[in-house]
């Protein structure tokens, strides 16, 4: 099992690992594209701003979350665009610190709470530590996109292991977003951490079974890297078909990644 961490402080360290990469660069530079389509480093940076955003109302505000929800449009793509564009046409010494007050915004409120206490979401409510959890997911993807498009390595620890946590609890939203039926079957998951240790979760004998390192089974359910370019392995004919469904965030799939886009 994975080592009961603080899911707000492990979120707080990611951010600042994030907020490393880009804090030096150039305005030619936050203009660079990255590999999802017409997105710049800027427009990632301003859809993480928008994302803190509404954890930290939903977090700190409950009521101002709920008025800001019934005015959103049921076209989720619609939605994303418009929060985004709040910040993106900033220049990016702007938008760097925008991004930096939603962030310490999020995770003070965040912070402030019970990790079991209920917030309203997009969906349904969620446990704010939970929510911190889903916060490291866009920051790690979209960190992903960042480091990508600059040619980065990144390194990771097993703060991680809150990213695989959440993509277990969450492994069905890949069959949501397709509007497939969910296998009535639970699936077991035996993920080995940056450190070397053996994340479990799901019935040792289930006969679905997926099995990888940490940082592969994320960028798999973040759908930053091809399943055919990772080293996530499936047993079982379910949790095969699931290596090309998996995704760990709602709404559309997207496109995803080619094989051999980059180097595994």
């Amino acid at each position: 099992m994975i080592e009961q961490r603080n899911p707000v402080s492990d979120l707080i360290a990611d951010g600042a690992a994030l907020d490393q990469l880009v804090a030096g660069l150039s305005p030619e530079q936050w203009r660079i594209p990255t590999p999802a389509p017409d997105w710049s480093i800027a427009h990632q940076i301003a859809h993480l701003a928008a994302t803190f955003r509404l954890a930290g109302l939903a977090a700190s505000n409950p009521e101002g979350f709920a008025a800001l929800g019934a005015r959103l449009s049921p076209d989720f793509n619609a939605n994303v665009t418009a929060a985004l564009n709040e910040y993106v046409g900033d220049p990016p010494e702007v938008l760097l610190d925008r991004w930096r007050a939603e962030r310490a915004g999020a995770e003070k409120a965040l912070g402030a709470l019970p990790p079991h206490q209920q917030v309203p979401w997009l969906v349904r409510p969620l446990p704010a530590g939970v929510l911190a959890c889903a916060g490291m997911m866009e920051t790690f993807a979209h960190g992903q996109d960042i480091a990508d498009a600059l040619g980065v390595d990144r390194t990771h620890t097993d703060r991680i292991g809150q990213l695989v946590a959440f993509a277990v609890r969450t492994w069905d939203f890949g069959y949501q977003a397709r509007k497939l039926p969910t296998p009535d079957v639970a699936f077991r998951f035996e993920i080995t951490a940056p450190s070397g240790a053996v994340w479990e979760f799901g019935p040792a004998d289930s006969p679905e079974r997926i099995s990888g390192p940490a940082v592969d089974f994320c960028l798999l359910v973040t759908r930053r890297r091809h399943p055919d370019d990772l080293a996530v392995r499936a047993l079982g004919p379910l949790a095969t078909e699931w290596l090309g469904l998996a995704q760990a965030y709602r709404g559309p799939a997207g496109e995803g990644r080619r094989p051999g886009q980059f180097r595994p």
